[in-house]
C-alpha cells in the first residue's frame, strides 16, 4: 500500500510515520517543509496544481495529513490548518490517483461541553477559539469534498515528544525546575480543568487503522475518560519522585481571575506560582465518546496516562 504522509516531522506525524513504517505492507513517502522530507512542499503556499502533479507521479492509495499548527494568530492558523487542507482536497480531486484521505482533526472543534458528558461525533461543533475554528473549517472542507475521506478528531494528545510549551509539557518543566532548585512546594493554577488525554502512539495506531478501513466521516480518538489536571500533576509527581507539596491556586483573589495552567514560569523561581492558559477554547471539561472508533476501526486505546506522563517526565528530566 502506497501512503503519502504529510507532516511527518510534527508531533503526531513522527509517531504516525513510525507506525506506518513498521507495517511491511506500507510503502511510505513523506511530504513536508523540512529538509529531511522525501519531497519538500509547503501546503500553505504551494498550489493545488503542483501537488496534483506530484500525486499523479507517486500515485498513493492513501494520503494522511498530519500537518498543521496549534499556535499563532487567526491568519497563521487559517493558512496552515485550513488553506493547506483546501490545497490537499483540490489536488486530490484533480488527480487521477483516487487516494483515500485521512485527515487529523482535533477535539477543539467541538468547543466547551457539559461537565460529565461524553461528546459524540453528532454533537454540534461550537469551537471556543481561533484554533478550533480553523480546524473545524478544515473538517468541513474534507467532508464536503466528495473524496473518500475520514477525519480523526484527536482529543488531548500526550506521551513522548509532548511539546514543552503544552500544558503537560509545562507542568513537567515546572516540576523539573522545582526539583533542581530544591523547592519543597510547587504552586500551580488551573488544575481543575479536565481533559481527555490520549497517548500519541495510540493516535498513530488509529491512523493506521483508518488508512486500512473504509470508514468515512468523523471519528473521535480519545481515551473516553476525562482526567483533572490536578490528578495528572499528582501522577507526574509520583512518577518523578517529587516529594514536595503541590499547592493549587483555588480561586480568584485581589480582583484577579484564577490563572490556568500554561503561562510561562517567571524568571525568578520565587516570583510567583506557575500558571498557564489552556488555549484550546474547550472550557473546563472535555471527554470523548469513542464508541465509533471501536465499532468502525476496531480501535481501542492501550496506553494509560501514567505511562504517557512517565515518558513526558523522562524527556523533561533530560532537558538541560
Amino acid at each position: 500500500m502506497r501512503v503519502l504522509l504529510i507532516g511527518a516531522n510534527g508531533y503526531l506525524g513522527r509517531f504516525v510515520a513510525d507506525r506506518l513504517l513498521a507495517d511491511p505492507a506500507v510503502q511510505l513517502t513523506a511530504l513536508g517543509r523540512g529538509d529531511d522530507a522525501d519531497v519538500r512542499f509547503d501546503l500553505a503556499s504551494g498550489s493545488p496544481g503542483a501537488l496534483t502533479r506530484f500525486l499523479d507521479a507517486v500515485h498513493p492509495q492513501v494520503v494522511v495529513n498530519c500537518a498543521g499548527t496549534t499556535r499563532g494568530g487567526a491568519r497563521e492558523l487559517t493558512r496552515h490548518n485550513t488553506i493547506a487542507v483546501a490545497t490537499v482536497c483540490e489536488a486530490l480531486r484533480r488527480s487521477g490517483c483516487g487516494a483515500r484521505l485521512v485527515q487529523i482533526g482535533c477535539g477543539a472543534e467541538y468547543g466547551p461541553s457539559q461537565p460529565g458528558s461524553s461528546t459524540a461525533e453528532d454533537a454540534v461543533p461550537r469551537p471556543g477559539g481561533p484554533y478550533g475554528v480553523s480546524k473545524l473549517a478544515a473538517t468541513e472542507l474534507v467532508l464536503g469534498s466528495g473524496l473518500d475521506a475520514v477525519v480523526l478528531r484527536v482529543f488531548s494528545p500526550a506521551g513522548p515528544g509532548t511539546p514543552a510549551g503544552s500544558p503537560l509539557g509545562r507542568l513537567a518543566e515546572a516540576m523539573r525546575r522545582a526539583m533542581q532548585s530544591g523547592d519543597g512546594e510547587l504552586k500551580l493554577g488551573g488544575l481543575g480543568v479536565q481533559r481527555d488525554f490520549i497517548d500519541v502512539r495510540d493516535v498513530a495506531r488509529a491512523v493506521h487503522a483508518a488508512s486500512l478501513s473504509a470508514a468515512q466521516g468523523v471519528i473521535n480518538i480519545g481515551s473516553g475518560r476525562a482526567v483533572r489536571l490536578r490528578d495528572a500533576a499528582s501522577i507526574l509527581a509520583r512518577v518523578a519522585g517529587y516529594a514536595g507539596a503541590l499547592h493549587e491556586l483555588d480561586g480568584a483573589s485581589g480582583g484577579h481571575l484564577r490563572p490556568a495552567i500554561g503561562h510561562p514560569r517567571p524568571e525568578s523561581d520565587h516570583a510567583g506560582p506557575v500558571a498557564f492558559p489552556y488555549p484550546d477554547g474547550c472550557g473546563s471539561w472535555q471527554q470523548a465518546d469513542v464508541r465509533t472508533a471501536r465499532d468502525r476501526l476496531g480501535w481501542r486505546p492501550r496506553i494509560n496516562l501514567e505511562e504517557s506522563l512517565a515518558d513526558i517526565w523522562m524527556e523533561a528530566a533530560c532537558r538541560i
